[in-house]
């Protein structure tokens, strides 16, 4: 059903969407260096690396510049209609493709590069390749703000490690634990309603028993507790 359902509404949403898409599509083309898509390895079902659907955000080169496929705030690697499409999540739509193809879902654990699959905690690496990874899920809305995260850090890629990856591992645990038709939806209505409210605590009381974030996220992640 959810594999139905992802095939039928990715290809509702790349119709529903052109408009917007092929605007991007031919900004994209002429600014910054001229790419439309990026295509980067991530770690996908199975364990297996697959290549995921981008538009172009960032200079070409980004992966050997300073935080590697670690982006920060302000990050000046990303180009000046990067930052519009990354805040605004459009960046990510080349990703319908993904999903018809097979590779991904509408909602599952968000692919991970091979660098940031890694510093998943062992028990969270087993469960995220139970099941396709996803274009949004619980990760991706709590963690919707993670460049300004790690951007407040004064050692970025220590905090990611250290603070946003375990937990992060544990609620893509959570969402493979729990996957049914009504946290499917349910993820895509919040995913939705977050774009519009960015500041909304939905999630929290959408999905009960989610793991409780550490200190160190709290004022991040709109917690109410």
């Amino acid at each position: 059903m959810q594999r139905l359902l992802d095939i039928l509404l990715a290809g509702t949403a790349i119709v529903v969407l052109s408009p917007v898409l092929i605007p991007v599509v031919i900004a994209l083309r002429f600014t910054g260096e001229g790419e439309i898509f990026y295509l980067q390895k991530r770690i996908g079902y199975g364990g297996r690396a697959f290549g995921v659907f981008k538009f172009a955000t960032m200079l070409k080169d980004s992966p050997n510049m300073n935080t590697g496929t670690i982006t920060v705030r302000g990050d000046p690697r990303v180009l000046p209609l990067g930052r519009f499409l990354r805040k605004t999540k459009i960046n990510e739509l080349p990703q319908l493709a993904n999903i018809l193809i097979g590779d991904m879902s509408l909602v599952g654990p968000r692919p991970q590069t091979e660098r940031c699959f890694e510093a998943f905690p062992e028990r969270s690496k087993m469960e995220v390749v139970k099941v396709r990874p996803g274009l949004s899920g619980i990760g991706s809305i709590v963690f919707r703000g993670e460049e300004d995260m790690i951007h407040e850090s004064n050692d970025p890629e220590c905090f990611y490690d250290q603070v946003i990856m375990p937990y992060k591992g544990l609620l893509e645990e959570w969402y493979v634990a729990n996957r049914s038709l009504e946290n499917y939806l349910k993820c895509i209505f919040v995913t939705v309603w977050v774009v519009i409210f960015p500041r909304s605590s939905l999630v929290w009381s959408a999905f009960k028993g989610l793991p409780r974030p550490p200190s160190e996220l709290v004022r991040f992640v709109n917690y109410p507790g």
